[in-house]
């Protein structure tokens, strides 16, 4: 059996672990930290732990294969809208946004019809996107393409490449898009491109699938940030959604989301549930409790879920502040590019137009450990580190392209 290769962020943590330099800073995995730089626990999710803690109801036996119903009622009314039609809504508890692309990509593999010529389903993904998309999405068996969305020479969305592109694939091809808060840019498009993009996929007989991992966390408003996908779902579209709380509840190591699909009738939506059912029973059988249980909790009591809101906000805000003053404090330090790309984009990564060799020369004479392709995890920054960073970040650019 030949070795594998590392995963490359998961690489970048260990390495970050294992390095002795006082001056270290971690900026590439993707999860919140506080302006200590410490992982943050929310007081709303902390409190529904402690109410689970002394319910004598509570017990550790297997969930159904589907998950925990009411729990995944509550998280599709938390995408979709209170006010959403749930008999049309065929859905089930995952293993986060992984396990529910897995499980989708599965779906959609056996289930779309496949173009005339192909003897794959085509799945297009953004170029670039969340890199786990591509091995995900292989090994369910589809052909995975890309399509154009973010332009080097601008460091901003390519939204002429994304509608060509769309436009070009193969009719009812599977379009992959992220709901909001893109990975690794922090590029969306405007409403106004969103509603064009849903009527280009409408016209080609494309099949939509959202993958959202940041609802709340990316401005703070969960209402604001699913608009992109009610607006498809209004539009008449049969949305397949794959749903995360990592991020946004901070349950990274709970494992917590959902696998949605958006159908027609009662009879359709029985049947996709059937379906979705025989994919998971061989695969994990039944999904874990404990942090459907924290997001049912904290979504069923009027309180926890006012302060759940003011979490997000807080957490949304200490990111925003971060992109904000990065930007200033690398002009302060004497950077002359212009960085204004940066504080445009939206949710936890600032995507800086560096290269590999620059990103490389951060980590090697700095300590300052990133993904090579310039993302940068701004919840990794705080007052204590910004301006180091900075002055690393300007030191490693000035006089050298930070556009191709």
């Amino acid at each position: 059996v030949p070795e594998g290769p590392p995963d490359a962020i998961l690489g970048i943590a260990e390495a970050f672990k294992s390095c002795t330099d006082e001056r270290k800073v971690n900026v590439c995995v993707g999860a919140y930290r506080d302006s200590t730089g410490k992982p943050w626990i929310l007081p709303s999710v902390r409190k529904a732990e402690e109410r689970l803690l002394v319910d004598p109801t509570v017990n550790k036996e297997y969930a159904p294969i589907a998950g925990d119903a009411k729990y995944v009622d509550l998280a599709l009314g938390f995408a979709y809208g209170t006010d959403a039609d749930m008999t049309k809504l065929a859905g089930v508890q995952t293993l986060s946004g992984t396990g529910a692309c897995r499980v989708g990509g599965h779906f959609l593999s056996k289930f779309v019809p496949k173009p005339e010529g192909m003897d794959k389903v085509p799945i297009y993904i953004p170029n670039p996107t969340w890199g786990n998309h591509i091995a995900i999405f292989n090994n369910c068996g589809m052909d995975v393409r890309r399509y154009r969305y973010y332009n080097s020479k601008t460091n901003r969305l390519d939204y002429d490449g994304l509608i060509e592109d769309l436009k070009e694939a193969p009719e009812g091809s599977v379009i992959l898009l992220h709901a909001c808060a893109h990975n690794p840019t922090g590029c969306d498009p405007t409403m106004e491109q969103w509603k064009d993009i849903s009527d280009l996929i409408k016209s080609k007989k494309h099949h939509c699938f959202f993958d959202s991992a940041y609802q709340g966390f990316a401005s703070g408003d969960a209402e604001a940030d699913a608009s992109a996908l009610r607006l498809f779902v209004s539009e008449g579209h049969n949305v397949v959604l794959a749903q995360s709380f990592a991020k946004n509840f901070g349950l990274y190591g709970e494992r917590t989301g959902t696998l949605s699909v958006v159908c027609n009738s009662l009879e359709e939506r029985s049947a996709v549930m059937s379906q979705l059912k025989l994919i998971i029973r061989p695969m994990y059988s039944s999904p874990p409790i404990h942090g459907s249980s924290i997001v049912k909790t904290v979504l069923t009591d009027e309180e926890l879920t006012a302060e759940y809101y003011d979490n997000c906000k807080e957490m949304a805000t200490r990111i925003n502040a971060m992109r904000v003053k990065l930007v200033e404090v690398l002009k302060e330090v004497g950077s002359e590019h212009d960085w204004s790309h940066v504080t445009e984009q939206i949710g936890m990564f600032a995507y800086t137009g560096m290269n590999s060799d620059m990103c490389d020369e951060l980590t090697s004479k700095y300590s300052i450990f990133l993904t090579r392709d310039g993302r940068i995890s701004l919840a990794g920054l705080n007052d204590g580190n910004i301006e180091y960073v900075a002055k690393a970040v300007h030191d490693v650019t000035a006089g050298k392209s930070i556009t191709s």
